[in-house]
């Protein structure tokens, strides 16, 4: 796995542990959620939420649901509670409905940034909490331009910051996840035919994992920003 993928991941079992919910599953709604790999086998009760795929760059960079990942995720995934396909920007979910709420790599896209962290925020039960990820704009920001067609912004750290900050009671912004070569080999994909290939992706992405240790407060050289609002 990636080290974006397990920071993720290791990030919401942490998160998940410290829940102060009633009942015995943490309720999460997982925006932008598709096929999420962030949310898989997680003890707690999933709802996804997400549009459908358009024509043009979202269907390019797959993004939004389709039928052929609706009937995938309903056969694949066991802990997934509720299904639901809407802008969050034009949200109808009831305030207080969940305990969390997951947002990978997600704000990035949204013109409307400063709805759609509120309706977040609305939707999240006291005592809850939001967890959001996005490419490092203090980086791309100095380095070069915005190579993603669907990226509407991109935010430093203190943007992000300052905009989760009227939502969320309390919030903290870091750095994840080391670039370099390192990085780049282990996103590449596993072919089942090259298993040097295969190798040296798994040899990667373990080494970038102790790269990306310490870099908390590194604005260049890393990938993304990792946010947690807290109500």
């Amino acid at each position: 796995m990636t080290t974006h993928l397990v920071t993720v991941r290791n990030d919401i079992k942490r998160l998940l542990k410290s829940s102060k919910q009633v009942s015995n599953k943490t309720s999460i709604l997982d925006v932008g959620g598709r096929k999420s790999p962030y949310t898989i086998n997680l003890p707690a009760e999933i709802t996804l939420l997400d549009v459908p795929q358009e024509e043009g760059t979202r269907e390019e960079l797959n993004l939004g649901f389709t039928e052929e990942i609706l009937a995938n995720i309903k056969k694949e995934r066991s802990n997934i509670k509720d299904i639901v396909i809407q802008d969050m920007t034009k949200s109808t979910l009831l305030d207080g409905s969940y305990n969390a709420v997951v947002c990978v790599e997600v704000i990035e896209h949204v013109v409307e940034d400063d709805v759609f962290v509120k309706n977040i925020s609305k939707v999240i039960s006291k005592d809850g909490w939001a967890y959001f990820t996005t490419p490092n704009g203090d980086y791309i920001k100095n380095e070069g331009p915005n190579k993603n067609p669907d990226h509407v912004r991109h935010y430093t750290r203190l943007e992000l910051k300052t905009l989760l900050e009227k939502y969320f009671d309390r919030v903290d912004v870091h750095y994840a996840v080391k670039t370099g070569k390192y990085r780049v080999k282990g996103l590449k994909s596993y072919k089942l035919g090259n298993p040097l290939g295969i190798i040296t992706t798994m040899f990667s992405n373990i080494v970038n994992r102790f790269q990306s240790k310490g870099v908390a407060n590194l604005s260049q050289e890393t990938a993304h920003l990792i946010a947690i609002g807290y109500k």
